[in-house]
């Protein structure tokens, strides 16, 4: 079964839910609560020099009008760090308060996280399993560590061919 997964909750994306939705393909977005409070522009390093127009993120109220209708909100941390390179209070700081921030606005749990950059290792792993979440997702699985579990990533420039490589290459 196919599942349509967003990280950074990207504005735009909204465009092709409606067609997700047509061909019974659910959607999950994972958001950072940082960006989330007013909606801005994604502004990590490796996007620099990208329209921010096109780098705008979804707001609080977006988000909720999303998940009444169906689709699922998940967490992508407060500000979309390194995770294998903060410290411990950092690292539980991004994972925590996040969880929180968006259970109180979307007013549901928050069982899932997709880790940025789909990094992660076992002290990661760890903290994401105590700051509460069911599990998480990475772009390489650990065994059968729920908190290890596999997604593809697929991007703008990437090719129908490269995608259909990509997943199942």
């Amino acid at each position: 079964r196919v599942h349509a997964t967003f990280d950074d909750a990207f504005r735009n994306a909204a465009s092709v839910f409606p067609a997700l939705a047509a061909i019974g393909v659910p959607v999950r977005i994972f958001v950072c609560s940082g960006y989330a409070r007013v909606g801005a522009p994604l502004t990590i390093p490796e996007l620099a020099g990208d329209d921010l127009h096109q780098l705008a993120t979804m707001t609080w109220d977006e988000l909720r009008a999303h998940a009444d209708s169906g689709i699922s909100i998940g967490s992508h941390t407060v500000s979309h760090a390194h995770l294998t390179r903060l410290g411990d209070d950092e690292l539980r700081r991004e994972l925590v308060d996040a969880k929180a921030e968006i259970e109180d606005e979307m007013h549901r749990p928050c069982p899932e996280l997709a880790y940025p950059y789909g990094e992660h290792d076992a002290r990661v792993r760890t903290a994401a399993r105590r700051a509460g979440y069911e599990r998480a997702y990475g772009l390489r699985e650990h065994g059968r560590d729920p908190f290890s579990l596999r997604r593809t990533d697929l991007y703008r420039r990437h090719t129908p061919v490269r995608a259909l490589l990509r997943l199942y290459g």
